[in-house]
This record gives structure tokens, C-alpha cells and sequence, in this order.
């Protein structure tokens, strides 16, 4: 009888009999079952939207584990005899939310949604295995959670909307040992927080292992389809026999099978044949513990072996060996995430370490601690030292590592010390280390000295090939008696012995950090009475580690304030109502376009880039063509339509390359197949032919293009104007500072939702298609123009987009036209997903530049005149390059310089084409802004704050350099915010306390800033529709996508409004009876584009002219049913339809020119601290002040001003958006791309929104939030500059040296690397020196 694979989905039965042992859990939900909330967005188990909670039944222990798994890389026949619970599986709209799903609506924990699934699974995950721990019996309606546990809980997942902070409240209210008043602004409560107004949390609520699964077999001898088959063996006899006929076999490919995580980093080219599946064998999945000895079966879990490194001993002995297992345990909490620990397993990552150089952790603690590894060939056994494995040939399939042996580290005579290290971007893990180490060192005292007898360095992920031992350092300590001398000694070897191999990134960063390691190891315990304290140096006491995380922190982040106000004026607008949506985009049930079941006979398509800049393509050859049903390139458009995929006012860009590309990441075709998978791995595989003779060279740097006259113009109306006389400004100065250099780099969208489109045939040559796209109205046309068809015939539709932050404007274009241009051809529905690493080669980005200024100003710090030289990257194409200069010398003008000129180069090169990003142009003006006055301050030798405040405008110059945008005098509140956040955040106090600090520690360094931002936006002609129907329910259409910022949400809040003008009873529940639908090209003609942070609002106008025409249809005819008695909202719908009044009105708002433009204000201030041995910067504290105007929602707005934010902090600080010297996007995965996490946003992110009242010539007198306060991030790099100016002023010292430090320039990012460089790469040698010399 054949096997067959039985588990079950939020409680269903599922029995599958043929499976394709290479589908993962993920590709199975999504096509064959309903439950679509499983989000695929980097399918690298790297983002935490696929997370499902996996439970099964242990035979053993006789109890159910749950845990969460990345479905992406969880493969289907893994999963027998396990249940999978999804967050529909929790609670849905037709039978009740869980209280998961409420609090996330409730706390305002979701924008765009696409993150919002994984984040519910998670957080639900930890509440359940909370509930499993023996802690006291928590409230009733709470959990055992700790505040810990509830903000670690997400710490895998990424959002790019909302910053974390309410989602980390939402997590918080959960836990037991909640203080309810630190948590964020909510619907539940105003002024009294208490536990029951929360929604209720029933642990007992969600049955996770359904009953009838317990009498299932959890392993299948073998599971078999077409050619391929999954094996289970259940001992290592079985496994070697296995082993042994497969490689009898010719040309049988065999993967060996337990967590299947490594998947996520070496990305599958090729099919296998025979899975083995690992995890039965009991000798490979047992932990055998003795004292504190242990020895690991090869496939049990990281998550696994952590729990049985802390596992107390019976006997109340706590020895020094089991001190060292708990940090052992401590140090693989911050490998991965929780969902990749839970599967992954011991064997697998050392396995990838031995056999592909992959940069484990677990490899190089494990060497500190002379671990043994036992390996099967064939049937033979054999014991090797990790070392000996590590540096054996590679592994292949027939080899099996089976154990690792953890010696016991006991010795009663000596003293054991045991730390580990790693250098990571992100604190909590989930980010490769630029480097790992771990040290063990036995120590006693001789003749009041103390004595290394032993000591192990181990040393890993630096750019070596695998984890090494500094031997020669270690045996130089060894036996010698510990001093400065021999520690400054000691450190000069290992800089020699811990080098990176050629190609690796930061290698002179990466040598500086075992460095600091072992001089944080060491110093503590260096000969006191000998050394230190007889020096005459005025050192502060060292602790027992100089400044790694010396104090374990009990939470990641501390109560926030959040100070909006709230407005009754216009009701419900300005109200802080929940987003529209948000429940069922916890709940799984928003449907994005990827979600939308395919239509029968439904391919799906793929692309393949170009990866050099300038080259003919001669070919494409594909490795297999059995799976692909077709390559579409510019050869299949029809005859009369353009090659074109992208259109704007600027100009267009093609679909595909025609014979010759123009940059790497340029799309060359669309390969089409039965399933995206097959797809995805048919254009991954291609190969394409190039020609480059008798080619020019590209053009890669604007430097190339600026020799070459390469250049995009721009439109004379978008070309800023210059103010006041350069010459006469520079004349009246004091001092000048001539062509210095900024650079800046490029950001990636990261939008959770890839692109994606679904084309589907229609009758009579039509092409109706769905897309996730800011601006379907340009799609449609370029969708038109390609296929030579009119454009009725063409019908786009937009529901909800999984965030776009600029990059689903003209970005998501040629997407939607590759998908009609397939559909059209094949004459069947075809729809793409394109990958994360596709999705980040062609999406272009944020603008990279290179500007000098050159800037006059007298001693006091007021500026007379600057000049700006400014190179603009804009890649191979237009796109929406021309609004750049416009943009950037809008924000950059927030001060007033006196007279400015400029010089702007929109450079044309060999470079996928940038694109509007959030702020774009904005971001880079405001900076170079703070970059000048810096400068200055630091020339003058003056406090920058007030080189800043000296240059602040009054309302004349405003006026003079802003025009109409600046409006009338009482709008300018930029001096009121200014001073008003100088005392709501303690400025001045804080200000001394960071002085304080830096003067008693030595490796660690404040720095605190405080900046003004100014950003001109402007109103767009935008529809909108309105219609009432017969139960009086109301339905809207507006031009406006919402793509998280809550413009849905503010539309309803307006139409209720603007209808309860009618003034009938029932009317102030007008606003659950709205409904807004999704964008419709062919309903809704002119909707244009979503962006520049004022669609929301003008959306609301173009309602509020629709609700007008309505009222006053309604109010007559009220008056008439009067007579019969008092009027019901629905009386009176009901009897306009009997009356034949025209119950639908449409509009077309167009912003009146004098006042379609105005300024947006805000101010922040941020504090962090900087560790001087690795160059990390820690956010301790942001306060934000941001003028709305009267927002139309402030706890909408609210998320916009965070979540812009900390995605300006990953511009700043994190995100490396790096190319090759082909100009390929190089950081192409969630691996190489770092955006922000709960664990790299401030600690504490204080935000209070000015309503600032009445403005006439505003909707409802509001201001815009989407954009702005992402300039406000500048704050965190420029205190990130301050402490690092006084960590060199330090070094200055150390080297003898008198002065302070002069300028330097901060490179953007702010990186671990960048920041220690300036810091100083070889700090601690000098250090060394000054103890010794003094």
C-alpha cells in the first residue's frame, strides 16, 4: 500500500497520496488551499510573512510542540502528522476576530497588511508555548508572556509601514507583567487604561492539534511521485544502505533532508530525485546530556539544543561548565530568527559551513570549546574534531554528519572564563555577523599575577573560508602573566593571524574587530594592582565587559508618548478611527493581487534581466525547456504596438531591451509556465549570449557621463529658481569653505509585496488586469500602446497595494504590461510574482548623487551665500527624474542662506533607471542642508544648535525663498515647534547628561541632535464618485490607491461627514455604513497617481465636492417627507429611489494654483550611543513634533509619521544598496539588504502631532504626513556624528596629539563599519600605547 501524507490545516483534514517532494508548505496553501494569509515576500525566511504555526504530537513526552516555521522553506512532506494553524485559522470576520486580530486594528498596528499575518502567527506562537511554562496563573483574559518575550516575538518578522511601535504595544498588551499605562494610543481606551477594555484573550480559545491526528504515523517509508521520491529512514543502517544504492545509481541527484532552512541562503537551481528525510533516525535527533557534557543529534533543532543548554542540572551544582553551555545558548539566540531556529538544524548549518563556506555562528562557538563531530560514509563511522571536519575536503551526499559532542569544560584548580562575540547589524539576530568569536581561558593567580594555563580563540565569518583558531596568539598567552604589554603584544599578532581573504567586503573593518574582542576579553582581568591603577592615567573602572550589552536590557524598547489631539469639529473627521481593513488584514482576509484565485488555464511568467550594463543580446538559451511554455520578448509585441512598458509625462521606457541592453537588471524577456516556480527557475537558469565588440563603454559613474555630455533635461517649469546674488553673498562672508563632497547612495523600496500583476483575456480584444500599482491610469495606457488596442478595451484594477513608497508608480508598469503582452499572445490569463531578488535587481531605487558646496558665512554662523554642484544618477531612462531638482531644492532651502545658486546634472548612464522614493529628492535637500551648517559650527568651533537657529527664516525671507507656499504668517510654525520640542524633550538637561557620560566612559560615546525640516508639497487633480443605495448604504470611488497610508480610511471619515450634513436621524452612524471599492480604470477616468503624501486629502476633497452635490439633492427632499414625521436616514434613501432622485454624483477636484502648494514643519531630536570597539549605534531615544495642520485622522497619521521614520533611519543608518562594477544590484535578499527592526528603531520614539488649527485653503484645513517626517531621520546620523566626534577627540589624546579633531564627513549609511572607521580602526592600540607610555 502507498504512503500517504496526512495533516491538517486550522483544523481541516488533509490526505494527499502524490506530492512533489520539492513543494514547500507555502506553494501548497496559496494553490490549493483558501487560506492565502501565508504571504510570500522574500522566500528566504527572512521576513516572517510566511509564518504558520506548526504543531505536532511528541510520542515521547506525550505533550504537543508548537512552534513557528518559515512555510517558504518548510517543505510539504515534511509536515506529516502535524497540524498547521494560520491566522485564519484564529478568528475571521464571518465568526469573530481573535483578540490578536483586534488589537491589531486596535492599536493601529497595520497599514499595508502584507507583514500583518506572519506578525499574528507569531505573536500567537509565543502566547501559546507562554502558556505551556510552569510561572504563576496569569489574569483573567491575560497570558503568562513576559513584556520581553511579547516584543522578541517578532523580532523575524519586517514591516516597512509602521515603524514596530504599535505593533510592539499590541505584543505588550498581552503580557503579564505589563504596565497598561506605557502602552501606545489605542481605540480601546481615552484616559483610563484597564485590563477588560482590551479585547478578551481566551488561552483555551484555539484548539492547535486537532484529535484525530494523534493516531497518525508521523514518518512515511516513501512517498512517491513521477520520478521523485521522499524517503524516511528510521535508523542509521537504513539511511547507509540507502545511501549506498542511490550512489549506484547514475546521474541521481539526492538531497539530504531535516529543517531545509539552507534553502533560503543557497537558492535551488536543479530538481532532485530522492529526497531522505533525516529526522527519524534516532541516534541523529536525541540530545544525550551528562554533567556539562553534551552530545547533539545532527538533526535536532537550533531552537532544540538552546532549550537543553539552559536546562538546569538536578543536582544544585552550578559549575563553571554550565555556565559556559548557557552562553553558548545566549549566543545562538542571535542566529537567525525564531522560525528558522525552530527547524533549523545543528548538522545542516555545520554541513554548510564544511561544505560551502556558509558564515555559521555555530562553527566558530563550538571550536572555542574543542567540540568533536562523529560522520557516517557509507556504513563506516568516524570521529573528527570540528576543526579536522571543518578543514576535510567538501562533504557530498553520501557523507552524513550524525552528532556533535560538547566536551565538559570542568577544572576544580583553575578559573574558566567563556564569552562569545558577534558584530551583526541587527542586535537580535536575523543578519549574518561581519564577524563571530568566542574565547574559553583557564586563569590563577601566581605570585598575585594572574596566569593564562589555557586559552581558546576562536574566530568565524570574517571572510575566511570556515571558522579558524588564532594558534599563534594563543600560544604566545599561554603560561605568560597577564599585563598591558603582553595584551599590546598579544593583539598585534592576532591583527596578522585574522585577516579576510581577498573580495570580502570591509576587510580593514573585519581585522579591527577580533581586536576588539580579545582586548574586551582580556582587559578586565589584566594584572590590577601592576598595571592600571599605578598608572597615572585618570582611566574610569572597567567592568567585566567594556560594552557588550553590559546591562542585559529587560525590554527592547520603553514606554513612548504619543500627544495627538483629536477634533470634534468636523465628526468623524479628525477622529482617530480605526484603519479601514486593518481587522481583516490580520485575519488573512484582505485579498491582494496575488491572493485573487487564478483563472483556469492560468501560466505564470518570469523575468530575465540582462546582467551586463551595454551588450547585444545575441541568445537566450534556457537549461530545460520540458517546463516553459514560452519566452515572450519584444519580437511578440503585435504589429503597430510600442515597445513599451512604462509611461509618465517625462517620457517612456521599454518593456524589453530591443537587441541591446541598456543597463544590468534591464528586462530581456518573460519566460512563461505551468506554476511560478517553474518560471522563476527557467529565467534563473538562462543563459544569455552576449556581444559587446565595436560597443562604446557604458556609462557607470556621472563622472562617465558628465565627460560624455550624457544628460537628461529638465523641463524649464521644474528647473528651481535661484535667490538673491552668489557673488555679492560671497563678498560679504568672513570665512569660506570651497567644493566639498557629499555622496549619496540609493535606497531600495522594500515594500513587502513584490510586483505583481494578473492579465486575464476578455471578449471583444479586451485585456482586463489587475496589478499592485500606484498609478493604474499610466499602466493602462502603457498596456494600450503595446498591444496596439483602444484604450476602452484595456481594464486595470487596483484594490489595495502591499506598500509602494514610490517604487509601484512607474515601477509596477512594466510588470502589468509583460502579463497583458503574454495573456495577449497565448491567448490565457498569465500572472507574475516577482521575486525578491528580481524585484531588487530592476527596481532602480532612490536617486544616488554626488554634490559639492561651496558656502560664505561670517564668525557668527549666519550664512550669506551657498552653491550647490549636483550630479544626479538617473540611471538609463527618465522615469521621474525631473522633479528631483525641483524636490531637493525645496527641502534644501529650510534655512535661510542668504543668496543660493546651484547647478543641477541629470545624469544619463548605464544604470537601471531610479525612481520616485519616498520623499524623493527631499530627503538628499534636507540633508546637505544639516551637512552645511555642521560644517560651519564645526569651523567656527560653535555649538551647532546654534549655528542652526541663526539661520532660521523669518517669515519675510519665507516668504521670499518659499513664494505662495508659505501662506499667511500664522502658518509658519516652524519657531513654535522649534521651542515647544526644545522643553517637551529636556533638551538642554539631556544635553549634560551626554556630556557627563562621555567624559566617564571611555568605549562608549553620546551623541545627541536636534533638526528642523521644511517640505513644500503640492495638491493633484484628483475623481471621485459617490453613490447611495437603496438600504442607504454609501459606496465610494476616488483616484486615490490605498497602499497603507489610510486614504481609505480617511475617505469614509469625510463622506460620513459631508453626508450628515443632510441632518436626518441616523446619520451619525453614517460612517460603517461606507464602503470604499477598489480603483477601476475604466470607472474612474483620470485617477492619476497616488504619491507626494497628498492624494489622502485630495481624495477627500474630490468626496467632500460629490457629498455636496448629494446633500443638496437630499435636503429639498427632506423637507418635503418632514411633513409625515421625524426622518430616518434610511426613510429618506428609501424615498429618493421611489422618487427617481439621481442618487450617485461624480466629481474632478483641481487644486486652485495659488494655493495648491504649502510647507510642511516638524522638528526632531535623537540621542544615541555608539560602541567604540564595533562601530554600533544604538537609538536610545527620538522626539518628534510634526505639524498636521487639523489631521484628518491623528492616529492615521501618527503611523505615517513613525513609519516614515524608521524608514528614513534605514536610509541613514542600515540599508546598502550595493551594485557590482556592472552596475548589478549585488544586495539582492534579505541577506545582504538590511532594513530596520524592532531591535534598530529608537528605544524610546516620542511623537506629539501639532494641530496647529485653521488653515483656509486646506481640506479641512489638514496637513500631509506620508513624507515629511522621513527627513526628519537626519537627526539620528547627525548624533551619531556628535559621538563620534568625541570618540575622535579622544583618540587624539591617546596619540599625543593637541586639538580636537577637525572635520570629517559621515558617509550615508552610517554603517557598523563606517562608524568605526572614524572612530578609529586601531583605537585600541593606541589605547594599549597610551597605558604604556604613561
Amino acid at each position: 500500500m502507498e504512503d500517504t501524507l496526512v495533516f491538517a490545516v486550522n483544523g481541516e483534514r488533509i490526505e494527499l497520496s502524490s506530492v512533489d517532494p520539492s513543494t514547500t508548505l507555502l506553494q501548497f496553501l496559496r494553490s490549493h488551499t483558501r487560506f492565502k494569509s501565508v504571504k510570500l515576500s522574500c522566500g528566504e525566511g527572512g521576513c516572517g510573512a510566511c509564518n504558520v504555526l506548526l504543531s505536532k504530537f511528541d510520542t515521547k513526552l506525550k505533550q504537543v510542540e508548537d512552534y513557528t516555521v518559515s512555510s517558504c522553506l518548510t517543505l510539504l512532506c515534511s509536515v506529516n502528522g502535524c497540524s498547521i494553524t494560520t491566522t485564519e485559522g484564529l478568528g475571521n470576520v464571518k465568526d469573530g476576530f481573535h483578540s490578536i486580530h483586534q488589537r491589531f486594528a486596535g492599536f493601529h498596528a497595520s497599514q499595508c497588511g502584507f507583514c500583518t499575518p506572519g506578525m499574528c502567527v507569531s505573536l500567537f506562537s509565543a502566547l501559546v508555548n507562554s502558556d505551556k511554562t510552569h510561572r504563576p496563573e496569569a489574569a483573567f483574559g491575560s497570558s503568562k508572556l513576559t513584556v520581553l518575550e511579547a516584543e522578541k516575538s517578532i523580532s523575524g518578522n519586517l514591516c516597512r509601514c509602521t515603524g514596530y511601535r504599535p505593533i510592539a504595544d499590541v505584543c505588550k498588551s498581552f503580557a503579564a507583567d505589563v504596565d497598561m499605562e506605557d502602552l501606545g494610543i489605542n481605540s480601546f481606551w481615552n484616559k483610563e487604561t484597564k485590563l477588560h477594555k482590551l479585547p478578551f484573550y481566551d488561552s483555551k480559545q484555539i484548539t492547535t492539534y486537532p484529535e484525530f491526528l494523534r493516531n497518525e504515523r508521523e514518518s512515511t517509508t516513501a512517498l512517491n511521485y513521477q520520478n521523485k521520491t521522499w524517503y524516511s529512514p528510521l535508523s542509521v543502517e537504513e539511511l547507509g544502505s540507502l545511501l549506498e544504492s542511490v550512489s549506484a545509481e547514475n546521474g541521481m541527484m539526492v538531497k539530504l533532508v531535516a529543517g531545509n532552512t539552507g534553502t533560503g541562503y543557497y537558492k535551488e537551481t536543479e530538481y532532485y530525485n530522492k529526497y531522505i528525510d533525516l529526522r527519524f533516525i534516532p541516534e541523529l535527533s536525541t540530545i544525550k546530556k551528562a554533567g556539562s557534557q553534551i552530545e547533539i543529534g545532527a538533526t535536532v533543532s537550533i531552537s532544540k539544543l538552546i532549550l537543553a543548554l539552559k536546562e538546569e542540572r538536578n543536582d544544585d551544582l552550578v559549575s563553571e561548565g554550565d555556565i559556559v553551555l548557557k552562553k553558548i545558548a545566549s549566543h545562538l539566540e542571535k542566529i537567525a530568527s525564531e522560525s528558522i531556529r525552530n527547524v533549523a538544524s545543528i548538522g545542516g548549518n555545520l554541513v554548510m559551513a564544511q561544505r560551502k563556506n556558509f558564515p555559521s555562528d555555530i562553527a566558530t562557538v563550538l571550536l572555542a570549546v574543542k567540540s568533536k563531530v562523529t560522520i557516517l560514509t557509507g556504513v563506516k563511522k568516524e570521529i573528527l574534531t570540528l576543526e579536522e571536519f571543518l578543514e576535510k575536503p567538501a562533504l557530498d551526499s553520501r557523507n552524513v554528519l550524525l552528532s556533535v559532542f560538547i566536551p565538559c569544560s570542568e577544572n576544580i584548580k583553575t578559573k574558566l572564563l567563556f564569552e562569545t562575540y558577534r558584530a551583526s547589524p541587527r542586535p537580535l539576530g536575523n543578519a549574518l555577523a561581519y564577524l563571530n568569536a568566542a574565547f574559553l581561558a583557564e586563569i590563577c593567580n601566581v605570585d598575585n599575577s594572574v596566569v593564562i594555563n589555557r586559552i581558546q580563540l576562536a574566530f568565524g565569518s570574517f571572510g575566511a573560508k570556515h571558522a579558524i583558531r588564532a594558534g599563534t596568539v594563543e600560544n604566545y598567552l599561554v603560561g605568560k602573566k597577564l599585563s598591558v604589554d603582553l595584551l599590546y603584544e598579544a593583539v598585534k599578532l592576532l591583527r596578522v593571524a585574522i585577516s579576510p581573504e581577498n573580495g570580502t567586503s570591509h576587510p580593514a573593518y573585519r581585522s579591527s574587530l577580533p581586536v576588539s574582542f580579545l582586548f574586551d576579553f582580556l582587559l578586565p582581568i589584566v594584572d590590577a594592582d601592576g598595571c592600571i591603577h599605578k598608572s597615572t592615567c585618570n582611566y574610569p573602572r572597567i567592568g567585566s565587559r567594556l560594552t557588550f550589552d553590559d546591562c542585559e536590557r529587560t525590554t527592547l524598547l520603553s514606554s513612548a508618548k504619543q500627544v495627538i489631539e483629536s477634533s470634534h469639529e468636523h465628526y468623524p473627521v479628525g477622529q482617530p478611527v480605526i484603519k479601514s481593513g486593518a481587522a481583516i488584514q490580520a485575519s488573512g482576509e484582505a485579498v491582494f493581487v496575488d491572493d485573487i484565485p487564478s483563472p483556469l488555464n492560468c501560466l505564470h511568467g518570469a523575468f530575465i534581466y540582462s546582467t551586463k550594463p551595454l551588450a547585444r543580446v545575441k541568445s537566450i538559451k534556457l537549461k530545460s525547456e520540458k517546463d516553459v511554455n514560452s519566452v515572450v520578448t519584444f519580437h511578440d509585441i503585435p504589429k503597430g504596438g510600442e515597445n513599451v512598458g512604462a509611461i509618465n509625462r517625462f517620457g517612456q521606457e521599454p518593456l524589453f531591451s530591443n537587441e541591446l541592453t541598456q543597463c544590468a537588471g534591464q528586462r530581456i524577456a518573460f519566460t512563461v509556465a505551468e506554476t511560478q516556480k517553474n518560471a522563476d527557475m527557467a529565467a534563473d537558469t538562462a543563459m544569455v549570449d552576449y556581444d559587446i565588440e565595436d560597443l562604446e563603454p557604458p556609462i557607470l559613474t556621472v563622472e562617465q557621463a558628465v565627460e560624455k555630455s550624457s544628460f537628461f533635461e529638465v523641463p524649464s517649469f521644474l528647473y528651481p529658481s535661484q535667490v538673491g546674488d552668489f557673488s555679492k553673498g560671497m563678498a560679504e562672508s568672513d570665512h569660506q569653505i570651497h567644493c566639498e563632497e557629499i555622496k549619496l547612495p540609493s535606497q531600495y523600496y522594500f515594500y513587502m509585496e513584490t510586483q505583481t500583476a494578473l492579465a486575464v483575456p476578455d471578449e471583444d480584444n479586451c485585456m482586463v488586469v489587475y496589478s499592485s500599482s500606484q498609478a493604474p491610469e499610466f499602466a493602462h495606457l502603457a498596456i494600450s500602446r503595446c498591444l496596439n488596442i483602444p484604450e476602452h478595451n484595456v481594464r486595470m484594477i487596483t484594490r489595495r497595494v502591499g506598500g509602494g513608497f514610490g517604487g509601484k508608480v512607474v515601477k509596477a508598469m512594466p510588470v502589468a504590461t509583460a502579463c497583458a503582452l503574454a495573456a495577449y499572445k497565448l491567448r490565457c490569463p498569465v500572472r507574475t510574482y516577482v521575486n525578491r531578488k528580481t524585484d531588487m535587481i530592476m527596481a532602480g531605487g532612490r536617486h544616488p548623487m554626488k554634490i559639492n558646496y561651496t558656502v560664505g558665512f561670517k564668525s557668527n554662523g549666519k550664512i550669506t551665500a551657498v552653491h550647490l554642484d549636483i550630479l544626479i544618477n538617473a540611471g538609463m531612462s527618465p522615469d521621474v527624474s525631473p522633479i528631483i531638482p525641483w524636490n531637493m531644492i525645496g527641502s534644501f532651502k529650510k534655512y535661510n542662506f542668504g543668496a543660493f545658486s546651484f547647478d543641477f546634472k541629470l545624469c544619463k548612464t548605464n544604470h537601471s533607471s531610479k525612481s520616485a522614493m519616498r520623499a524623493p529628492g527631499e530627503v538628499q535637500g534636507s540633508f546637505i542642508a544639516e551637512a552645511v551648517i555642521e560644517h560651519i559650527a564645526t569651523y567656527l568651533s560653535l555649538d551647532v544648535g546654534f549655528v542652526r537657529e541663526m539661520n532660521f527664516h523669518n517669515f519675510d525671507s519665507l516668504k521670499l525663498f518659499y513664494g505662495n507656499s508659505a501662506g499667511e504668517p500664522l502658518e509658519y510654525t516652524l519657531p513654535t515647534i522649534w521651542d515647544k520640542l526644545m522643553k517637551s524633550s529636556n533638551f538642554d538637561h539631556r544635553v549634560e547628561t551626554v556630556n557627563e557620560f562621555n567624559k566617564n566612559n571611555i568605549w562608549r560615546k553620546k551623541g545627541i541632535s536636534r533638526i528642523p525640516i521644511l517640505q513644500d508639497v503640492s495638491l493633484r487633480p484628483t475623481p471621485g464618485k459617490v453613490s447611495i443605495l437603496q438600504d442607504g448604504s454609501v459606496v465610494v470611488e476616488v483616484g486615490g490607491i490605498e497602499l497603507g497610508q489610510g486614504l481609505w480610511t480617511k475617505v469614509k471619515q469625510m463622506t460620513a461627514y459631508c453626508l450628515s450634513a443632510v441632518q436626518c436621524d441616523g446619520t451619525d452612524g453614517l460612517l460603517e455604513k461606507v464602503r470604499i471599492i477598489q480603483a477601476d480604470t475604466l470607472s474612474m477616468v483620470q485617477g492619476g497617481i497616488t504619491a507626494g503624501s497628498t492624494t489622502s486629502e485630495a481624495s477627500c476633497e474630490a468626496v467632500r465636492l460629490c457629498c455636496n452635490v448629494l446633500v443638496e439633492r437630499l435636503v429639498s427632499l427632506k423637507e418635503k417627507v418632514k411633513q409625515m414625521g421625524s426622518v430616518s436616514w434610511e426613510l429618506l434613501i428609501m424615498q429618493a429611489h421611489m422618487q427617481s432622485i439621481n442618487l450617485s454624483a461624480s466629481s474632478f477636484f483641481v487644486p486652485e494654483f495659488t494655493s495648491m502648494r504649502y510647507i510642511n514643519y516638524g522638528a526632531a531630536v535623537s540621542e544615541v550611543e555608539v560602541n567604540l570597539l564595533t562601530g554600533e549605534t544604538k537609538i536610545l531615544q527620538t522626539d518628534i513634533m510634526y505639524d498636521c495642520g487639523q489631521s484628518l485622522n491623528p492616529a492615521v497619521d501618527l503611523g505615517q509619521i513613525e513609519g516614515a521614520f524608521v524608514q528614513g533611519i534605514g536610509f541613514f543608518m542600515l540599508e546598502e544598496y550595493l551594485t557590482n562594477s556592472d552596475g548589478l544590484v549585488v544586495a539582492d535578499s534579505t541577506w545582504t539588504y538590511k532594513i530596520p527592526t524592532i531591535d534598530t528603531i529608537p528605544k524610546q520614539l516620542n511623537v506629539q502631532i501639532l494641530n496647529s488649527g485653521h488653515h483656509k485653503n486646506r481640506v479641512l484645513s489638514s496637513k500631509a504626513s506620508g513624507e515629511p517626517p522621513l527627513l526628519l531621520a537626519a537627526s539620528v546620523h547627525c548624533a551619531t556624528r556628535a559621538a563620534i566626534k568625541e570618540a575622535r577627540n579622544q583618540l587624539y589624546c591617546w596619540k599625543g596629539l593637541n586639538g580636537s579633531d577637525s572635520f570629517f564627513q559621515l558617509d550615508v549609511p552610517a554603517t557598523m563599519p563606517v562608524v568605526k572607521t572614524l572612530c578609529g580602526l586601531d583605537n585600541v592600540e593606541f589605547y594599549l600605547q597610551s597605558l604604556l607610555s604613561s
